[in-house]
């Protein structure tokens, strides 16, 4: 692991509209603040611009909720319409109560409301706007990575991340639910701690606390600050996506 990390919001980035350049946006507010990128530099982008890029919009007024999602929405207090988009995003529905409701989406991350957000997305009626996760946020990420490199001609790992509640803490953090040219998880066992003792457990989950401490600089509401560079990390653990994070339902003990 490095001695110092330097992470750098990135000021000046645009509202990204559907079928915008992502790897051109990241370029430009690279360039304005005079920086280059190096081999070996993480670039960290909110799961929103990435779905907002791909069009990931939903448009409430469009959507007609089937009598599953009506029963369920009386049960959690939310809009039938948008439980509806929830549910087509999701493989099962994992808790219910008043105000939650948490799944398994088609990614198989376990979250509230399969990331299916309302909040920062541009629109003419914003309460009946929603925004989706990225399809397939490891091949956005590799995508997004390929074009940096094709315009700045360096080898960068790409994180895509979100901000996640967690069922035992209070509060939200940055999860990487993409990942690109660095490893999601190293694994440690066979290493010896400072006694010699031998590490039989332990996997260090670095994608996610990179993508947490970006998410300290992007901030959760009116920042505007949804690319983070992230310089000094260093692994010589195979490069993984972040779909190498999940822990298969055979081994939850608490579904």
């Amino acid at each position: 692991m490095p001695d110092r990390l330097t992470l750098l919001a990135l000021e000046g980035v645009p509202m990204v509209r559907p079928d915008d350049d992502l790897a051109a946006i990241v370029d430009d507010a690279i360039a304005a603040i005079g920086e280059t990128l190096d081999d070996g530099d993480i670039i960290v982008v909110a799961q929103k611009i990435v779905s907002k890029a791909e069009g990931r919009i939903v448009d409430l007024r469009n959507i007609v909720p089937s009598d599953q999602a009506i029963t369920l929405a009386k049960s959690v207090d939310k809009d039938p319409r948008q439980v509806e988009v929830i549910l087509r995003e999701s493989r099962a529905v994992v808790r219910e109560k008043p105000g939650v409701l948490i799944v398994e989406n088609n990614l198989g991350l376990i979250m509230a409301n399969a990331g299916v957000d309302h909040s920062n997305v541009e629109s003419d009626a914003p309460d009946e706007t929603v925004l989706l996760l990225p399809a397939d946020p490891d091949a956005s990420a590799e995508q997004l990575r390929q074009g940096l490199a094709a315009r700045l001609g360096a080898s960068v790992g790409v994180i895509v991340n979100d901000s996640v509640g967690r069922p035992w803490r209070i509060g939200t953090t940055g999860l990487a639910i993409g990942v690109a040219g660095l490893p999601a998880v190293v694994d440690l066992r066979g290493d010896t701690d400072l006694y010699g003792r031998e590490l039989r457990v332990s996997e260090q989950a670095v994608a996610d606390e990179l993508a947490a401490a970006a998410s300290l600089l992007q901030g959760q509401g009116a920042e505007g600050k949804p690319v983070v560079l992230i310089r000094g990390f260093t692994s010589n653990a195979p490069k993984q996506p972040a779909t190498a994070a999940l822990r298969p339902a055979e081994q939850d003990m608490f579904r």
